[in-house]
């Protein structure tokens, strides 16, 4: 997961990824992220977010 959000927020390509980090090779990480979004994991997680966010009465559903 790490190695995911890293590279979907810093933009660098997989085959990037710093080893330093501990998250295995990009494309290990790529495969994963490709794995998870066919099995709906993504979509369930958004889904689980939203669904806390609006519990803790974080979320303004007047501007989303």
């Amino acid at each position: 997961m790490t190695g995911i959000l890293f590279v979907l927020r810093s933009g660098v390509p997989w085959e990037m990824l710093p080893a330093e980090m501990g998250c295995g090779c990009g494309m290990s990480c790529w495969r994963r992220l490709r794995d998870w979004q066919a099995a709906g994991v993504w979509a369930r997680l958004h889904q689980v977010l939203l669904e806390r966010l609006h519990g803790a009465g974080e979320i303004d559903w007047s501007r989303a």
